[in-house]
């Protein structure tokens, strides 16, 4: 159905979808925040900046909202365009709404907080992130530059990735095609999570936190078909198949 404006009307309500960046922080430390802030803008400069940006805070830490405010300043102070948290059992809307910020529900949630791990006494290790994937999404149409897809669980893309895209999952990442933009997997901590491309052109490639941008890439592997994963710290990249 389409709607019918009038001509006297000043103002109308266009259904879009805005493309944001979900930045995950597994610390409030500001000390530990500003120095791999500053080192992540250093190697990738425009990798953060000027796209809408949604804070994800991390679920074992209650944040006060002068602790917040803090962390809002140093992300701020970078020119980084904070546009709203996730919601969280960390923080109130209340306080949220305090700030001059909006709430978002992350991912495939229809409404409440986010599921978060509940804190058990008796049982002080984190339990694999894997066990708490959600569903796998399945993209069957290009993603092109200035869109961003996150899965909670895996994502499979069976077309290209354009330079200039995202594609976050908190599981693993498969692309059946040529990566050019940005692959970022186990997006909340998980260090089994690995990406998977038929091609990799990529800009970006993420593990959990563990990145390499365009520059550090091995130039052997360009335009491979290469499985990416993690040894420790070390991110580890294999043939997909024979050579």
């Amino acid at each position: 159905m389409t709607a019918v404006v009038e001509e006297n009307t000043v103002l109308e309500f266009r259904g879009r979808m805005l493309m944001m960046t979900v930045l995950h922080l597994k610390t409030l430390a500001l000390d530990a925040l500003h120095a791999q802030l500053d080192k992540s803008l250093e190697e990738s400069p425009d990798w953060l900046r000027d796209v809408p940006i949604v804070l994800d805070l991390p679920p074992q830490v209650e944040a006060s909202v002068v602790e917040l405010a803090l962390v809002l300043e140093a992300l701020r102070a970078r020119d980084m365009n904070l546009v709203a948290v996730a919601a969280s059992s960390a923080i109130s809307e209340q306080d949220i709404r305090a700030l001059g910020l909006g709430m978002v529900t992350l991912g495939s949630q229809r409404g409440g907080n986010v599921p978060r791990p509940e804190k058990r006494a008796d049982k002080p290790e984190a339990e694999p992130a894997a066990a708490s994937r959600g569903e796998t999404l399945v993209i069957d149409q290009p993603v092109r530059s200035g869109q961003q897809i996150y899965s909670r669980g895996d994502l499979i893309v069976l077309a290209p990735v354009g330079t200039g895209a995202e594609l976050l999952a908190d599981g693993h990442i498969h692309v059946y095609g040529n990566l050019r933009g940005r692959a970022l997997a186990g997006v909340r901590g998980d260090t089994t999570a690995r990406v998977f491309c038929q091609q990799l052109n990529a800009e970006l490639v993420s593990i959990a936190g563990h990145y390499r941008v365009a520059e550090d890439l091995p130039e052997s592997w360009r335009n491979q078909a290469v499985h990416i994963s993690l040894d420790g710290e070390a991110m580890q990249f294999s043939p997909l198949k024979p050579r």
